[in-house]
């Protein structure tokens, strides 16, 4: 329960169980975002990144615990109405159709295709080499390529949060630096939320405001990225 006077969270996590099937992956997390703060999840491979990510979306239902969302308990809503809250889901695993063109797998985004057009300048501006390719099938594009089709796709719809999962991973260094500029810029001009799930420390601190690790499906170390030792104090959990 958020106290009177004191600013609601974009998502606030209270002591969230969750897993698949009989095996139990996170224990008690508890976090909270603030609005327009860009909030980065870091850990090691198997720590429990993914399945709070997809807890929070409501991919997975929560064992025990809560999430709010933009004010809303979401905790027992089916993903299809966490998405209508603004909210936009980024997953680790290829999720674009690889048959479609890229213009079709942008236009599958939203569902006034009248304001496709206006929508399609903005993505332009963040992915030039999109609007080139946009008769292209999505499937022959490059890695960094489709990585920049998620991210165009789930900014498409002007969502208030967006939640992404280890978009830095493989890609060239200006593919990584062309991503945190237009994330960094979409939360400038429109007050975007942003929950980053990384291993890449160093795009993590560049983008994020505050961080949280994640080590056994337990928060072990939160804090600012720009306070002193931040960097020592994640990568301290990120080899033991």
């Amino acid at each position: 329960m958020i106290a009177k006077g004191v600013e609601q969270p974009a998502l606030a996590v209270e002591r969230l169980d969750g897993g698949y099937a009989d095996s139990a992956v996170l224990h008690g997390v508890t976090l909270d975002v603030r609005p327009a703060e860009i909030f980065a999840i870091l850990g090691k491979n198997g720590m429990g990144k993914t399945t709070l990510l997809k807890t929070m979306m409501g991919l997975l239902r929560a064992r025990s615990g809560r999430v709010e969302v933009l004010g809303a308990d979401v905790s027992r809503w089916a993903p299809y109405r966490i998405t209508r809250l603004g909210v936009s889901y980024v997953p680790q695993e290829k999720s674009i159709f690889q048959d479609l063109s890229v213009e079709e797998n942008l236009r599958l985004a939203l569902r006034e295709l009248s304001e496709f057009t206006d929508r399609l300048e903005a993505v332009a501006q963040w992915f030039p080499i999109l609007k080139s390719r946009h008769r292209q099938r999505a499937g022959t594009l490059s890695g960094g390529e489709q990585k920049m089709l998620l991210i165009g796709r789930a900014l498409l719809t002007r969502p208030r949060l967006v939640l992404v999962d280890e978009i830095s991973e493989g890609l060239q260094p200006a593919v990584i630096t062309r991503l945190r500029e237009v994330l960094t810029e979409e939360r400038r001009a429109r007050g975007l939320t942003i929950v980053l799930v990384e291993q890449n420390v160093d795009f993590a601190l560049a983008l994020a405001d505050r961080y949280a690790v994640l080590k056994v499906g337990t928060v072990v170390e939160t804090g600012r990225t720009a306070d002193a030792g931040a960097r020592e104090r994640i990568e301290r959990h990120l080899v033991l």
